[in-house]
C-alpha cells in the first residue's frame, strides 16, 4: 500500500468516524501527539488548543454541545503522499445566541504510522465569533 492510499484511508475513516459522532475510533485514527491549529477564539467555547489525539476527538461532542444543525460539507478531497487538504462548507445555529454562522473551509491533515499526526483547519471564525455573541 502506498503513502497516498494510506492517507486516503486514514482520512476517510477519520471523516466517517466524524460524521457518526465515534469519539473512540476517532480516539484510534489520531496519534498521541497531534500538531492541532485551530484559531483560538476566547467568545467560542469548542474552539480551543488540543495537543492529545483525546482531545482532539473530543472537539465534535463539544461543537454538538454548544451548536445545533452543525452541518459540513466536503468539495474536495486532495491527497499527495501524507497529506490531505479538504475543502468544504460549514454552517450551524449557537444554541446560546440562536445565531448561524456558515463560511468555507479548508483542512489540512497529515497521516504517519497511520495516525493524524496534523489537523489544521481554516475557517470562517469571524462568522462562528460573531454568532457566539449576543445580539
Amino acid at each position: 500500500m502506498t503513502v497516498t492510499h494510506t492517507t486516503r484511508t486514514v482520512v476517510q475513516e477519520f471523516l466517517a468516524a466524524r460524521l457518526a459522532s465515534d469519539a473512540a475510533r476517532l480516539t484510534e485514527l489520531f496519534a498521541d501527539e497531534v500538531d492541532w491549529l485551530l484559531a483560538e477564539n476566547p467568545n467560542v467555547p469548542w474552539i480551543r488548543p488540543r495537543a492529545t489525539g483525546a482531545e482532539c476527538a473530543a472537539q465534535g461532542a463539544e461543537l454538538a454541545a454548544y451548536v445545533e444543525d452543525a452541518q459540513a460539507s466536503l468539495d474536495t478531497l486532495l491527497v499527495d503522499g501524507a497529506d490531505a487538504v479538504l475543502f468544504g462548507h460549514v454552517s450551524g445555529t449557537v444554541r446560546a445566541t440562536g445565531r448561524r454562522y456558515e463560511g468555507p473551509f479548508a483542512l489540512r491533515l497529515t497521516v504517519e504510522g497511520g495516525r493524524i499526526t496534523r489537523h489544521h483547519l481554516y475557517e470562517n471564525s469571524l462568522s462562528i465569533a460573531e454568532a457566539c455573541t449576543p445580539a
